[in-house]
Parts: structure tokens; C-alpha cells; sequence
């Protein structure tokens, strides 16, 4: 399998500055890395460590219990050395993720409206009519800006061609509850103090303006005539895995928040509780699925909401970013048709092209899937952060078979992809620097226009040869430099 680095253009690393063995936007970092003391990378690691245990950047594995029964509390590992993406490179890439959001926006709100893609025969109906994520509720509500996903994570990766070159594919779009943007914003905070003088010598493109953007696009969302809408994150709470970023992100914009608790209906409006009395709120940033929203609507035994939110919201009395019924556009039997949909609302060919995809609910794909198991990644339609995933090349004799009943099973809840050669950079490890698989999530954020700050959360698979860079399989993190011209 051909295999492409983001820094060195052979492998194994040759580790030399020699014309042509690095690529030109990391030759300044190459020299840097050279001069340094074999012992540097070791113990600026240890600092780094040090200060994140100290501001308490964790996440929670739920996985792995603590004697009262919670997930355990973990550092996400922060590799030091940098990814680093060229000037023109990424504004191809912006360009396109404008497109696909732009498109997915639209989708969503031609599903809950006038259907025009599936009366166009674009999309069979029963895709998603039975579809999980479909929401019902929201068929005719109208949304301000007519934008459903106000915050998506779109999630690349880079992958080799025959010729030498590499291609970016758009492997998922989260446009539910996307997360990982605190890691990316701590991760900057910490190469910068670390290591100053690298951003002397490279014009990196800043990210740290991420809040103001996204208080921005949330105010923009509002639905109320005031000048000043009262914006609220809503948490699950203080055991939920991402809970560090949801009051990270709330400190960061100054605003409250808030758990289901906080909040209550009255009159057709939400108010949340404070000291100084009931205050209404404008716009709700929340990090609950939806089904957890409303105990009125979706779940009964959810205490994580507000009872009668969606009453509110149906109203156009409050704006829920993002929109409830959003994840029938992020739902991976969905994401095959991405490129359909650019053409149909946009009349453009897509920018960013997805990885091939077979459709288990089709008879062929599904022969041919079962047929190639030990060389496809097969995913759960409705799975995220690594679970519910084959990995054909990297699964053992059982894990196959066990797969290949479950698809038998229920074909329609699986798709299969061909297992890429992730681009590859170097990661500083235990045996010292060595390539691991990369991936990136941008996050584009739209209100009344389409916006986003340059990079985004780019994860490594820290075990040799893995391809899976979820935080919950043991993925770490990098720091992403787009460089400015």
C-alpha cells in the first residue's frame, strides 16, 4: 500500500535536510528540530503534561469505571511536534468545506420543508423516512438563517494517489454535537508557550478569535429583536466525557452554563434561573442529544433538558444550535449521497471528494462487502468515536466473522469503505520520532454567513500502524499551522 507523509517525502524517515526530502512548508521547522538537544522533546513533553493535569483538560472515558461507577478522567496525549498545512492548501480545502456545509444546510432544510431531493429521486424516501435520526417535529418549522447545523466538525483525512501525490477525502460530517474545538484552541496556547520562537519564524494563521466567532454565529442565530440575546451553553453535566470544552467554551464566550435543571418553560418562552431572578433565554448552545432535549417530546426519562423546550423552539420563540433533527445529514448511510447534494442545491461539482462507500443495503455492495471483509473498514451507520467499527486489515479471523453475522443480520445498518492509507506525520513517541496516522476536523461555523478559523483538531493514532485516532481509542492530538502567505 502506497503510504504519503506530511513532512518527509521518503519512508522511513531519512532525516536529513537535504533538498527533497522535506517538504517546503516544514524545511524551517526541519532545521529548528535539528539544532535541538536530543533530551529537549522528553522534557517539554513533561511540561506539557504537567500544566494540562494542572488546568484539568481532561476527557472521561466511559469505558473505564472509578470505584463510584463514573468514566475515568484522562489527559488526551499532546504530541509536541506540529502539523503543518501549506498557504494554497488550505484554501482549496476552506473552499470546499464552505461548499459541503453550505449544501448540507440546505439539505436539511429541504427534508423538513418541501422534500424536493426525494421527489427528484435523489435520495430514496424510506432512507429517510425510517432513519433514526429523522425528526418528525421538525417537518415545516422554520429556523432563523434557515441554518440547522450552526457548528459542524467536519472530519478529513489525506490519502496517497498512484502518482506520488495525496488527496484530501471527507471521511465524516458531525453536525449534531461536534466536539474536540477546546483541545485545538489548549493545544495552541501550549506550542506557543512552549516554544515561542517557532511562531517567530513561521507566520502561522491564528485561531484564538474561535469564541468570539462562535458567540457571533450564535447571536446571529437568534431569534428575538433585543440587541443583546441572552446566549446559555446546556451540559449534561460534570460526568459527561466533553465536559471540560462545555465549560471551557461557555468561560470563553462569557456566557452561562446551564444543565436541564437551570432552565424552565413559562408562557411559550425559556428562562433560565438565576440569582437575581428568571432571566429569558435567546439562544441555547447545547451539547445534548436530542433525544435527551425535551422529556416531553423524547425521551420521558430524561432529566438532562427542559420539559417543553421543543414547544419553545417549534415556536421560533428560542434557537437551538444546533437545530434538533440534524443528524439525519451526519447519519453515515446519509454521507454517500453528500456529493449528490452539492450538485442538486448548488449546481457545482464537489470540492472535496468523499472516500467510496458501499451501501451494505444493497445487495451488491453487500456481496461485494462481505466477499472483501479483511481489506474494508465496515462502519455502524449510527456509530461515533471509533465504536462499532471494523478494521478489516487490522481484525483478527473472529472479529471478521463476528461482523460478517451482524451484516447478515442487519445489512442496512452498515456501510463499507476501502481501507485508506491515512497520511502519516511525525509524532514524537516512546523510541523517539516515528510516523503515525493523522487525520483533521476543521469546524465551520454558520450563521448569516459561512466562517471558520484556519485548521482545526488534528488526531493521531498514537499505536504503530493504527488508523483509528479517536481520543477514546487512544488517540492524541496535535497543534494544525496553516501558514499565511
Amino acid at each position: 500500500m502506497r503510504k504519503f507523509d506530511e513532512m518527509y517525502t521518503e519512508l522511513p524517515y531519512a532525516f536529513s535536510t537535504q533538498e527533497g526530502h522535506i517538504r517546503a512548508h516544514y524545511k524551517i521547522y526541519d532545521e529548528w528540530l535539528a539544532r535541538q538537544p536530543s533530551d529537549m522533546m522528553a522534557k517539554r513533553r513533561e511540561e506539557a503534561e504537567m500544566i494540562f493535569r494542572r488546568v484539568g483538560i481532561t476527557f472521561a472515558v466511559y469505558g473505564d469505571k472509578d470505584e463510584e461507577g463514573a468514566g475515568t478522567e484522562r489527559l488526551i496525549p499532546f504530541d509536541l511536534i506540529p502539523r503543518i498545512i501549506a498557504a494554497q492548501e488550505w484554501a482549496d480545502m476552506q473552499r470546499g468545506l464552505v461548499q459541503r456545509v453550505t449544501a448540507l444546510n440546505r439539505f436539511i432544510h429541504d427534508i423538513y420543508h418541501g422534500q424536493e431531493i426525494l421527489k427528484a429521486g435523489l435520495i430514496p424516501r424510506e432512507q429517510i423516512e425510517n432513519n433514526a435520526q429523522f425528526r418528525p417535529q421538525m417537518i415545516g418549522v422554520e429556523v432563523p438563517n434557515d441554518v440547522y447545523s450552526h457548528i459542524s466538525g467536519i472530519d478529513i483525512v489525506r490519502a496517497p494517489n498512484a502518482d506520488g501525490t495525496a488527496e484530501y477525502y471527507v471521511l465524516e460530517d458531525n453536525l449534531r454535537v461536534p466536539s474536540g474545538v477546546s483541545y485545538m484552541l489548549e493545544n495552541r496556547k501550549m506550542m506557543m508557550r512552549l516554544f515561542p520562537e517557532l511562531f517567530n519564524a513561521h507566520r502561522v494563521a491564528p485561531i484564538a478569535h474561535y469564541p468570539d466567532l462562535l458567540l457571533e454565529t450564535l447571536m446571529a442565530s437568534s431569534p428575538a429583536t433585543t440587541a443583546e440575546p441572552t446566549v446559555v451553553v446546556l451540559t449534561p453535566g460534570m460526568y459527561n466525557s466533553a465536559y471540560f470544552e462545555h465549560a471551557f467554551l461557555a468561560q470563553q464566550m462569557g456566557v452561562e452554563l446551564v444543565e436541564g435543571q437551570d432552565l424552565f418553560v413559562k408562557d411559550n418562552f425559556v428562562y433560565m434561573r438565576t440569582t437575581r431572578g428568571p432571566r429569558r433565554v435567546d439562544v441555547i448552545y447545547r451539547r445534548v442529544d436530542d433525544d435527551f432535549l425535551d422529556p416531553k417530546v423524547f425521551r420521558p426519562d430524561s432529566s438532562l433538558g427542559c420539559a417543553g423546550l421543543i414547544d419553545v423552539f417549534r415556536a421560533g420563540h428560542v434557537t437551538i444550535c444546533n437545530a434538533v433533527g440534524t443528524g439525519i445529514a451526519d447519519d453515515k448511510s446519509i454521507y454517500p449521497y453528500v456529493p449528490k447534494m452539492i450538485e442538486f442545491y448548488l449546481g457545482e461539482k464537489p470540492i472535496l471528494s468523499n472516500v467510496p462507500t458501499y451501501m451494505c443495503r444493497n445487495s451488491d455492495d453487500l456481496s461485494y462487502t462481505l466477499a472483501n471483509l479483511k481489506d474494508l473498514v465496515v462502519k455502524e451507520v449510527h456509530g461515533a468515536g471509533g465504536y462499532g467499527m471494523l478494521v478489516g486489515p487490522a481484525a483478527s479471523t473472529a472479529e471478521i466473522e463476528n461482523f460478517r453475522q451482524a451484516l447478515l443480520a442487519n445489512p442496512s445498518g452498515y456501510i463499507a469503505q476501502p481501507t485508506l492509507s491515512l497520511s502519516s506525520c511525525p509524532t514524537f513517541v516512546e523510541s523517539g520520532i516515528a510516523p503515525r496516522h493523522i487525520d483533521l476536523r476543521p469546524y465551520v461555523l454558520s450563521g448569516k454567513t459561512v466562517q471558520m478559523v484556519p485548521g482545526g483538531l488534528t488526531r493521531v493514532a498514537l499505536k504503530e500502524g493504527s488508523l483509528v485516532v479517536n481520543s477514546s481509542q487512544g488517540g492524541g492530538t496535535k497543534d494544525t499551522w496553516i501558514l499565511e502567505d
